[in-house]
């Protein structure tokens, strides 16, 4: 099976599709038009110089190289989260540093060292993009918890301080809140699972099926990466929670607010 190339004019004019949304949002005046214009000068740079480096870093295969550009992604997917969150506390980013960069470490180690088993374990090839599906759909996840739970400790004071006057521990205090706000960020990712290949072929699968891949090894390689992005949003939604709760209590378990970021 070929592969078709593509150039810069099939670019180009894919970009133009991009008026539809301008369109769009000029007609009903959703105030997005310099937004989507800015988003869209940005998706050509960023990927233009993204697939640069990752070219130059393919052909090098530095252990180096390569975890310098996973901490990169790592720090910016953090950053995001943090610029997502309403009511952001001091000590929000080093949180979401620690949630993001455990769980889809972990994840990602996981997958190159047992289930593709590459060698050596760091091929840029394999767990860049890996790093990156999980880091992304983590990030949404992560975002959805943070500000859910943070929201949550916010309004419900009164009740967290009742239930510790009855002698709950702080988890047992707000163990409903924390429930509530990791279901919230797991949503979209179970809710994509249910319907893949019925409804919507993912980015991974449909990559692989047009670079010519056989569909069973590109169905294969989907599945696998949709129970690593599952496992790595539950995990680091998790420990977002977790983290978050322990700013809100003090060494002797009363309830406080953090301060502001």
């Amino acid at each position: 099976m070929t592969t078709i190339t593509l150039n810069l004019m099939d670019v180009a004019l894919a970009s133009m599709l991009l008026l539809v949304t301008v369109g769009v949002s000029a007609y009903l005046k959703l105030g997005l038009v310099k937004t989507l214009i800015m988003a869209g000068v940005r998706t050509v740079v960023q990927l233009s110089l993204i697939g640069l480096i990752l070219a130059w870093v393919f052909a090098r295969e530095s252990l180096s190289q390569v975890l310098t550009i996973l901490t990169i992604m790592t720090l910016i997917a953090s950053i995001s989260v943090r610029q997502r969150i309403k009511r952001p506390y001091q000590g929000l980013l080093f949180d979401s540093i620690v949630s993001l960069g455990f769980a889809t470490g972990l994840m990602t180690m996981i997958a190159m060292t047992m289930i593709i088993k590459v060698s050596p374990w760091y091929l840029p090839q394999y767990i860049i993009p890996i790093l990156g599906l999980i880091l992304g759909n983590s990030l949404t996840a992560i975002s959805l918890t943070t500000n859910d739970l943070i929201n949550a400790l916010h309004d419900k004071q009164s009740l967290i301080k009742s239930h510790l006057s009855l002698s709950a521990t702080p988890f047992e205090a707000v163990h409903l809140l924390v429930k509530s706000a990791v279901l919230s960020g797991l949503t979209p990712t179970i809710n994509s699972m249910l319907v893949v290949g019925l409804v919507s072929l993912p980015g991974m699968m449909t990559g692989q099926i047009l670079a010519g891949a056989n569909p069973t090894q590109a169905v294969r390689y989907q599945i696998i990466t949709m129970f690593l992005i599952c496992a790595g949003s539950t995990l680091s939604c998790a420990i977002s929670a977790l983290l978050i709760v322990r700013r809100f209590f003090d060494e002797r378990g009363r309830f406080v607010l953090p301060p502001s970021a």
